[in-house]
């Protein structure tokens, strides 16, 4: 009786094993770098899940600066690369890398700083509000790491006409060092322009020790404004003026230049973000009360 039980037992682990493995061996993960505002803000809290539901797709999520998340794409580390920089993006399709570009979303970047202003460019557009943070010499927090961010601040600071110096400094991402170059305020590095290699969050938490100017996309300033009981300090001085304006592309890397990618589940996910319901839940989406970000698929 002992040996026929035991039997019983054995061939039951065998079966729950054999289960386990192939429903593990069936499980489809892709891999998506995309910028940290998405993160950051919990759009993507809510947006996952329910992909995961109606597809059985997972998401794995690696959350950096715009210009990381395309060379993940470039160097074929992902499936989809989710991030806001248009020039970046249509150039990662023009080269091959991405099989295409869809829009998902958009909302808009933000000059923010203390309340009382003390440079005064509250109702500036923002090429005139860089300009006078540049000539009062205040304190300026620049993300400096390559993401959409950082690349809108540099297109603002040409735009000022301000003169510029390039810069090279060395960042970290994924625990890896790499050198990153950009353009200054000529004379501002280390003085009144800081360039800290971090992300959204980061330079937002930064600026607010400073009690300095930065700019940010306003689903993130949402979320640390609104959606945290510490709450947040610096105001919104900035808005409006159309160079500021941030839309959101999905890119699932192309597998003509990496075989390797699961290009057939990347193209689900994206076609799905720009489905009904997920566009839906994009529009639904707020923080205390405050929409983060408005659909735009076309």
């Amino acid at each position: 009786m002992k040996r026929k039980y035991c039997s019983f037992i054995i061939a039951c682990l065998a079966i729950s094993v054999f289960i386990m493995t192939s429903a593990a061996a069936a499980e489809v993960i892709i891999k998506m770098s995309t910028t940290t505002s998405t993160e950051n803000s919990g759009l993507l809290d809510v947006l996952l899940p329910e992909f995961t539901k109606d597809a059985g797709i997972k998401v794995k999520v690696f959350s950096k600066g715009t210009g990381a998340s395309i060379k993940d794409g470039v160097d074929g580390n992902v499936d989809v690369v989710f991030v806001h920089a248009r020039a970046l993006e249509d150039k990662f399709v023009a080269d091959g890398y991405g099989a295409y570009r869809l829009d998902v979303m958009y909302n808009d970047y933000v000059i923010i700083g203390p309340a009382k202003d003390p440079v005064g460019i509250k109702g500036y557009s923002a090429a005139e509000a860089m300009k006078s943070i540049a000539a009062s010499k205040f304190a300026f927090i620049s993300r400096g790491d390559e993401s959409g961010t950082h690349v809108k601040e540099q297109e603002l600071w040409a735009e000022s006409g301000i003169p510029m110096s390039t810069e090279e400094v060395e960042i970290v991402v994924d625990s890896k060092k790499q050198k990153v170059k950009f353009k200054s305020p000529e004379g501002g590095l280390g003085k009144w322009y800081y360039s800290i290699g971090q992300g959204m969050g980061k330079t937002l938490t930064f600026a607010e020790e400073k009690q300095a100017y930065t700019i940010t996309d306003r689903g993130t300033y949402i979320k640390y404004k609104f959606g945290r009981k510490e709450g947040f300090d610096l105001e919104i001085l900035c808005e409006g003026d159309k160079n500021l304006f941030n839309p959101y592309g999905i890119l699932p890397v192309s597998p003509d230049k990496h075989p390797h990618v699961n290009f057939k589940a990347a193209d689900t996910f994206a076609k799905w973000l720009v489905s009904e319901k997920a566009q839906k839940i994009i529009a639904d989406f707020k923080i205390d009360g405050q929409q983060a970000f408005f659909p735009d698929a076309r």
